[in-house]
């Protein structure tokens, strides 16, 4: 759990719902994280000192010096088959690439659409897909060879936040912050599917319960999280709610359980996504906390 205004990063057991030990000290303004789960490490992107920190998963413990990337780092996403982990650089419109068995950035920044604020990695496809904020498009990166993929992909919304795929169903869901609405695209084709599906005040993050065929989007402005059928791409009962300001999800899909980066508060929602209820109170971390990642 990313902290943006305190430089940290908290641990949350998720058998248990507690905080575990100590804050760990990364980089200024924490945004994202993401886990290489072969290589037991997650990746930390610092948006105001362009750079990525790496924590070995098995301590908890900070490894070597900061990764040095593009401007404004925002977001990154691993595809963990080739050893990759992709950040999008807002201010530069690219992407760096870092090699996660060496922590060395790879050849040069990739070129995609305006202001990239997402990222996320089909694996089995070997794509990335990089939502393009103020683009209102989607860029298409092949991971074998990083290079991008045909025009990028316009997907009807504006100030598209975040991005996550349902990779047994070949789905990228994208939520249009601007528009209250998420699209959706066939990551077989690269086409978008049907009309963008109506969901709550400023969505800004989405993560897909893959076992469940579900989406859970984080609706910025009304304080709510709507859960979406990947399936029939359908909105599923009434929006849940959580704490101020959710931001960023995240799915522990062995535990059914989503937890939710409540950046105004200061808090964590847990939900169980067999019932789509929430658990428990909400668990206290640091200062406007944003990136979730479920590790393990």
């Amino acid at each position: 759990m990313t902290n943006a205004s305190d430089d940290t990063v908290s641990v949350i057991d998720t058998r248990t719902n507690q905080v575990v030990g100590s804050p760990i000290n990364v980089g200024d303004g924490p945004v994202a994280v993401a886990e290489d789960a072969p290589r037991r490490r997650a990746y930390v992107t610092n948006q105001n000192d362009d750079t990525v920190t790496v924590i070995d998963t098995r301590t908890d413990q900070v490894i070597g010096s900061p990764i040095n990337v593009g401007d404004n780092p925002v977001a990154v996403a691993v595809d963990q088959p080739r050893a990759r982990a992709y950040v999008t650089n807002a201010n530069d419109d690219t992407v760096t690439v870092i090699n996660t068995r060496t922590n060395q950035v790879i050849g040069s920044p990739i070129n995609v659409g305006d202001n990239p604020f997402a990222v996320a990695v089909d694996q089995p496809r070997a794509r990335a897909y990089v939502a393009n904020a103020d683009a209102g498009t989607v860029s298409v990166i092949d991971t074998r060879t990083n290079q991008v993929i045909g025009s990028p992909i316009n997907v009807g919304g504006t100030t598209l936040f975040a991005v996550a795929v349902d990779q047994p169903r070949a789905r990228a869901y994208v939520t249009n912050f601007n528009n209250d609405t998420v699209s959706v695209i066939n990551t077989t084709t690269n086409q978008v599917i049907g009309s963008p599906i109506n969901v709550g005040d400023g969505p800004i993050g989405v993560a897909v319960d893959q076992p469940r065929a579900r989406a859970y989007v984080t609706n910025f402005n009304d304080d709510t999280v709507s859960v979406i059928n990947t399936t029939t791409n359908q909105v599923i009962g009434s929006p849940i709610n959580v704490g101020d300001g959710p931001y960023g999800v995240a799915v522990d899909q062995p535990r059914a359980r989503a937890y939710v980066a409540n950046f105004s508060a200061g808090t964590v929602s847990a939900i169980n996504t067999l019932t789509n209820q929430v658990i428990g109170t909400p668990i206290t971390v640091g200062n406007n906390p944003i990136g979730v990642a479920i590790v393990g």
